[in-house]
C-alpha cells in the first residue's frame, strides 16, 4: 500500500496555488421595539468582541495548520471590534492535513484581518435592522485566502458552528499555477466536486443545500438555508407566551420571508 504522502504532488520550489473561501454568515431575529433592536446591538456587540474574534482566529490558524507570528486587537466605542494576526504556514502541521474531500473540525462582529505568508483571513460583521418590520440581521463576510499547501477549507465548520447561522452563503476558488518537477503547470492540487463534501453530516442535515459550480475555473458556490426553526428562538426581548397565535404566525411569515429573500438574492414578496 502506499502512503497517502507518496501520492502528493512533487513539486519545483514553492507551491503557488492560492486558495480562497469566501463566505457570508446571517443570523436573524425579530426585535419589535427601539428599545429591543438596541439590546440586540449590544448583545452582538458583546458576544462577538475583539477577544471572542481572537480566540475563533486563534482556532482557525490551528485546524488549517499555520502559525501565528504576532495579534493586535481593538475593540471601538460605542460598538465594534477589530483583529490583526500574522501567520506564517506551519510545515510540520501541514504534513498531517489530508488532500482528499471531508469536513474538517466543528462559532464575529465587526473587523478581523489575520496576514499567514502571503495569506490572509479576514472578518468584517454588520448588525442591520428595519423598523417598519422589527426585523434584524446580523451578517458576518468571511474571507480566508491561502496559499501553499495549507486549505481554508478545512475550518469551514468550525466557523459555521460558532455563529449558528440562519443562512451561508460561499464561494471557493483555486487560483494561479505550480510547476512540478518536470515543469508541468497544475492548476488545483487537491480533488473538490463540492464545498457540500467538506462540511459534516449533522451540517448537511440542518440545512438545505444549493450548488452553483464552474468546474473547469475550478470555482465553487454554495448557498445554506436552514431547514426548521424554533420560533422561540428568533424572539429577542420577547418571548411566545409574550404574543398570540396570530401574532406568532404572522412574526413567523416574516422570518421565513426575510430568509427567503436573503437567500435567493430579491425580494420575493408575501409568502
Amino acid at each position: 500500500m502506499v502512503a497517502r504522502h507518496d501520492k502528493r504532488l512533487k513539486l519545483h520550489g514553492f507551491n503557488n496555488l492560492t486558495k480562497s473561501l469566501s463566505f457570508n454568515i446571517y443570523d436573524i431575529c425579530y426585535a419589535p421595539s427601539e428599545q429591543h433592536r438596541g439590546e440586540y446591538i449590544e448583545y452582538i456587540d458583546e458576544a462577538y468582541n475583539a477577544e471572542r474574534l481572537t480566540q475563533i482566529l486563534t482556532e482557525v490558524a490551528n485546524i488549517i495548520g499555520a502559525n501565528i507570528l504576532d495579534i493586535s486587537r481593538q475593540d471601538y466605542d460605542p460598538q465594534g471590534a477589530s483583529v490583526t494576526m500574522l501567520i506564517s504556514e506551519e510545515p510540520i502541521a501541514t504534513e498531517k492535513i489530508g488532500y482528499t474531500e471531508g469536513p474538517g473540525p466543528g462559532p464575529l462582529p465587526e473587523t478581523v484581518l489575520a496576514h499567514l505568508d502571503k495569506s490572509h483571513i479576514t472578518v468584517h460583521t454588520y448588525p442591520e435592522s428595519h423598523p417598519a418590520g422589527g426585523i434584524s440581521t446580523f451578517r458576518a463576510d468571511i474571507d480566508v485566502s491561502t496559499c501553499g499547501r495549507i486549505s481554508p477549507l478545512r475550518a469551514l465548520n468550525f466557523l459555521i458552528h460558532s455563529l449558528e447561522s440562519d443562512i451561508v452563503i460561499m464561494d471557493y476558488r483555486v487560483r494561479g499555477f505550480t510547476r512540478d518537477i518536470r515543469g508541468k503547470k497544475h492548476f488545483i492540487d487537491h480533488k473538490i466536486n463540492s464545498i457540500q463534501n467538506f462540511l459534516s453530516r449533522d451540517t448537511q442535515d440542518r440545512y438545505q443545500m444549493v450548488d452553483v459550480n464552474v468546474y473547469q475555473e475550478y470555482l465553487f458556490h454554495t448557498k445554506m438555508l436552514i431547514k426548521e426553526f424554533d420560533i422561540d428562538q428568533y424572539l429577542f426581548g420577547m418571548g411566545k407566551e409574550d404574543y398570540s397565535p396570530k401574532e406568532l404566525k404572522r412574526i413567523e411569515r416574516l422570518l421565513q420571508r426575510e430568509m427567503a429573500e436573503i437567500f435567493y438574492g430579491k425580494n420575493v414578496g408575501r409568502i
